[in-house]
């Protein structure tokens, strides 16, 4: 590939490819762009590439599953609503257009996560609706270095309590069984308690740091400042408290070892990632490729349809100590 068609960046963070001057189908597109895309994803941990002309779900994972060798991963533990559509592609998720999605790395709340994330704009928004990326490592960097070392030292427990306020257990676990519930648990180091009602309350304590395999740095990974009762705005966050304790919150966190994390804590890492990150408008056909270890991704309000797809490749797992 010619260094002409490298026609971009993000911010100057990530390379841009426009494939859409090419006159052959984006699949013969990508079989002869493929090597550069992988190198480049490798050097600056994502690569988006506009004009991929993907009709449907099972191109676009048919498309993923060859730039990463790797078949893609059913969406299970989930802790936002999205729709499953054909062969492990999801939409993105579906809460409230008028809300902002905070940034995050998928699934660091839990011991399993993709190492790599794939998001196809189908159909943009007329307004808003930006999936901004932050830097990972970058996040890690500049936070305090005694908070760093807390984190670290301590892990994060998340809590959920399943019920008709948040996502059903059902949903999260993708069963209405409660053996294959268990199981999952126990495969996956989460401890869990039944209540008569059909409730149940999951715990988990994960780290909240990670060394990159490839580039061996440490990156901020760790959903704490978005499951801590904080997050929620300044009404809902009220009307929680007057009817539930902390630890029946539908989702917490703590440190590790009990204690709680200071809100003025997580509101500096909120702080941070909002400062840090970046935004671009999303475009008919772009097709955004992220290594989710060195950058979260969040969402900003829109109006208006929009049409965002996902898969995820490559599980890493985890576990503190």
């Amino acid at each position: 590939m010619s260094e002409s068609s490298l026609i971009g960046s993000v911010k100057d963070i990530l390379p841009v490819l426009n494939a859409s001057e090419s006159k052959v189908k984006f699949p013969d597109w990508l079989s002869g762009n493929l090597e550069n895309i992988n190198t480049l994803h490798a050097q600056y941990g994502g690569v988006l590439i506009r004009g991929a002309r993907l009709h449907s779900p099972t191109l676009l994972a048919s498309v993923l599953e060859n730039i990463w060798q790797a078949e893609l991963l059913p969406y299970r533990y989930r802790s936002t609503p999205r729709s499953e559509l054909k062969h492990n592609v999801y939409t993105a998720t579906e809460y409230n257009s008028a809300s902002i999605i905070e940034q995050h790395n998928e699934n660091a709340y839990s011991n399993r996560f993709p190492q790599v994330i794939g998001f196809y704009c189908m159909v943009p928004s007329k307004e808003g609706g930006q999936t901004p990326i932050t830097d990972s490592q970058l996040v890690y960097e500049t936070l305090p270095s005694e908070i760093r070392a807390e984190f670290e030292a301590k892990g994060v427990t998340y809590v959920r309590n399943y019920n008709d306020i948040d996502l059903p257990w059902s949903e999260v676990f993708g069963s209405t069984n409660k053996d294959d519930v268990e199981q999952f648990c126990r495969e996956n180091g989460i401890d869990y308690k039944w209540y008569d009602d059909n409730g149940l309350r999951t715990t988990q304590t994960l780290p909240a740091v990670q060394v990159h395999p490839v580039t061996g740095k440490k990156v901020w990974f760790n959903q704490a400042h978005l499951f801590h009762y904080s997050a929620l705005d300044e009404q809902l966050r009220e009307a929680m408290l007057t009817n539930y304790n902390e630890e029946q919150l539908p989702r917490n966190a703590f440190f590790g070892d009990g204690s709680k994390i200071d809100h003025e804590v997580l509101e500096l890492i909120r702080n941070t990632y909002r400062r840090l990150q970046i935004k671009f408008d999303w475009q008919r056909n772009d097709l955004l490729l992220l290594d989710n270890l060195r950058f979260s991704h969040g969402r900003e309000p829109f109006n208006g349809v929009r049409k965002v797809l996902v898969g995820m490749a490559k599980p890493l797992e985890t576990s503190f100590r």
